[in-house]
């Protein structure tokens, strides 16, 4: 697996989703972070298995269920949605009714 699960591109367009509180997380920090989320998910490993360039496993587990708590998931797929709508890159032969 490569070092960067994002490329530039698609952390330009994530980013702004990731809400940065007063206490946290370091900008700096916000992208490793979520690629943390991300490595998690596509490996389906335990939290406890982070790489550490990710950050502590903790602190990635507590960010994702503050993400999640506030909605940043569902906001982000809604966006990329609209996105790709706006691009004419939905093909609607996808879609079913009933699933």
């Amino acid at each position: 697996m490569t070092r960067a699960q994002l490329n530039d591109r698609e952390w330009e367009f994530i980013e702004p989703f990731l809400p940065v509180g007063r206490f946290g997380p370091y900008p700096e920090r916000l992208r490793e972070q979520f690629e943390g989320v991300i490595w998690r998910f596509r490996t389906g490993s335990q939290w406890r298995e982070m790489p550490e360039r990710f950050g502590a496993w903790q602190t990635v587990y507590n960010r994702f269920m503050r993400w999640r708590d506030a909605g940043v998931f569902q906001t982000l797929l809604e966006e990329a949605i609209a996105e790709a709508a706006r691009r004419d890159e939905i093909d609607m032969s996808l879609v079913s009714v009933d699933s």
